[in-house]
């Protein structure tokens, strides 16, 4: 009997024209196929026009390919990245509302300061803090803070970035083995009399 196939989570990245209806077209191709979308944020590129949606699915890798291919004919997507195959860096922001009872406040503050968390709200019976990282430290904060009771949770869903490649990238030029050409020299250089802007 065959083994079933590993259930993953995947983080895609969706380059799109920034159109009206672009988000619900997406949104609707994984609903239609009953596939569940568990986090969703969309934001502008440095081209105003473009947008960039960061989506986590989970499947295995026939459900995946079907979603990627699927995406691909969507005629307001520009490029598909499954940035769970490469190495990448991702990120949560976690706004969170907790009980401060007295005796409990220099705790919560522990807390907040172990994991980098800012206090962005006060009142005389909660704290609201502020906490930016990868799923599982948002998890473990969570968790901690569960004891002291916490009365709301917002998360703004995952964000991902491939990671820049650690060597130098080599001009094509390089690869097939030819010389760069010599940049040219700046003429003033070469003249003996010029010595320097002071003289």
């Amino acid at each position: 009997m065959a083994d079933a196939p590993e259930i993953k989570k995947h983080t895609i990245a969706v380059l799109v024209e920034n159109r009206f209806g672009v988000l619900s077209r997406v949104a609707g191709l994984f609903s239609a196929r009953g596939y569940n979308i568990e986090s969703l944020s969309v934001g502008e590129t440095l081209d105003a026009a473009v947008s960039r949606m960061t989506l986590v699915v989970r499947g295995d890798v026939f459900v995946i390919e079907q979603v990627m291919k699927q995406l691909h004919k969507l005629i307001d997507v520009i490029k598909v990245i499954d940035l769970s195959e490469e190495t990448h860096v991702e990120r949560e922001m976690l706004l969170v509302r907790v009980n401060a009872e007295p005796s409990a406040r220099a705790e919560i503050l522990r807390i907040a300061d172990i994991f980098r968390a800012k206090v962005i709200d006060v009142t005389a019976a909660s704290y609201t803090l502020e906490v930016t990282g990868e799923e599982s430290k948002i998890e473990a904060m969570l968790e901690l803070l569960r004891a002291f009771g916490i009365q709301e949770v917002v998360r703004t869903g995952k964000v991902a970035i491939a990671r820049s490649p650690k060597t130098r990238l080599r001009r094509a030029d390089e690869k097939l083995g030819k010389t760069a050409p010599a940049r040219p020299s700046n003429p003033a250089t070469q003249d003996p009399r010029v010595v320097g802007f002071a003289d």
